[in-house]
C-alpha cells in the first residue's frame, strides 16, 4: 500500500488544470514578453500620473460652474416629467353650483 502510493506520488488529483492541487503552468517566452509590454505601460501610465496638469488649487474648483449647470438641467428634467400643481379649490370647484354668490 505504501509502495503503491510512493510509486504514484506525481499524479495531479482531479481536473489537472483547476482546483487547488492543479498542475503549474509553464511560463513561455510570449507570455514574458507580454508581461513585460504591461510593465513598461504601467509604468508610463505612473510617470504620467505623477505629474498632474492642474496643481491642487487650480483642481479645487475647476469644474463647479459645469457641475452646477448639469445640476440644473437634471433639476429640470426631473421638473419636466412631474405633473403640474393642482390645487384643491380647482379640483372641487365642480360642487359650488349650489353656493350663493355674495
Amino acid at each position: 500500500m505504501f509502495l503503491t502510493a510512493l510509486l504514484c506520488r506525481g499524479r495531479i488529483p482531479g481536473r489537472q488544470w483547476i482546483g487547488k492541487h492543479r498542475r503549474p503552468r509553464t511560463v513561455s517566452a510570449l507570455a514574458k514578453q507580454n508581461m513585460i509590454r504591461r510593465l513598461e505601460i504601467e509604468a508610463e501610465n505612473h510617470y504620467w500620473l505623477s505629474r498632474p496638469f492642474l496643481t491642487a488649487e487650480q483642481e479645487r474648483g475647476h469644474a463647479a460652474a459645469r457641475r452646477a449647470a448639469a445640476f440644473e438641467a437634471l433639476k429640470a428634467a426631473q421638473a419636466a416629467k412631474f405633473p403640474a400643481h393642482r390645487r384643491l379649490e380647482d379640483q372641487l370647484d365642480h360642487l359650488n353650483v349650489t353656493r350663493k354668490w355674495s
